[in-house]
């Protein structure tokens, strides 16, 4: 008879933690990240709760993480120690051993609850370098008329068709002075949903019923996401709960 695996203690301390991928880092797949992140965990030496059968992993959890080559501002993650620690000098140590581009930018004592459940939109800024603002502007207001646009991504069972238009809360259009000018900056708050609606899903729909120019790639970054405000269509902080008993 297999000899039971030894039953490992619960954490003594949940931490949250939110992090940044940015510049070329923003390739950075959601399996690159963590792999990175276990290995920066061993480096700065934080003392991790491991779960029990014949494989312990690190008490490690992940939340809304963005798609791989958008840069984030609000990428979370949730860690279980096996011995109470400073914050600050948690926040500092992971900070140091992870690659530069992969920032850590707070940690928290988990307060309760899900942190999943607090993460319901996200705001977003897609940048149109070949595209001026006034016909970005006009293939919005179409986009933001229409009561369905139904679009189609490969995921991972398969291809799939779905409405983005219903997932977008508000989207306004501002501009960047580059080195080729003006461009376009869509502003988007996303609902979040299932399957999820990405920004490179509203470009899309902007392309195909709105009749927004093509040009050169986009770029994508999370500003912010969190619980939202119905009222406002603002994206609340989702570590103010934990915060907030700190």
């Amino acid at each position: 008879m297999r000899e039971q695996p030894e039953q490992q203690a619960p954490p003594v301390q949940k931490l949250r933690i939110r992090y940044a991928k940015r510049g070329r880092l923003r390739f950075t797949s959601h399996r690159d990240f963590s792999r990175a992140f276990e290995r920066a965990l061993v480096r700065a030496r934080i003392p991790m709760a491991y779960s029990s059968g014949f494989n312990p992993h690190p008490r490690i959890s992940y939340a809304g993480a963005a798609p791989t080559g958008a840069a984030s501002e609000a990428e979370y993650a949730e860690i279980g120690l096996s011995e109470v620690a400073d914050v600050a000098d948690i926040l500092g140590r992971l900070d140091e051993a992870l690659p530069a581009g992969l920032d850590v930018l707070e940690v928290v004592p988990a307060a309760g609850g899900a942190l999943a459940d607090r993460l319901e939109a996200s705001r977003w800024l897609i940048t149109l370098p070949d595209v001026r603002p006034e016909p970005a502007a006009a293939a919005v207001e179409s986009f933001l008329a229409q009561p369905e646009i139904l679009v189609e991504r490969m995921t991972k069972k398969g291809l799939r068709q779905f409405d983005c238009r219903g997932a977008v809360v508000s989207a306004l259009v501002t501009m960047n002075h580059g080195v080729n000018g003006e461009c376009a900056i869509l502003d988007v708050v996303l609902r979040h949903g299932t399957p999820a609606v990405r920004p490179d899903d509203i470009l899309t729909g902007l392309r195909q019923t709105a009749g927004l120019p093509g040009g050169a790639a986009a770029l994508f970054q999370r500003l912010a996401q969190g619980p939202l405000d119905d009222e406002t269509g603002m994206v609340g902080d989702p570590l103010a709960p934990d915060r907030d008993v700190v």
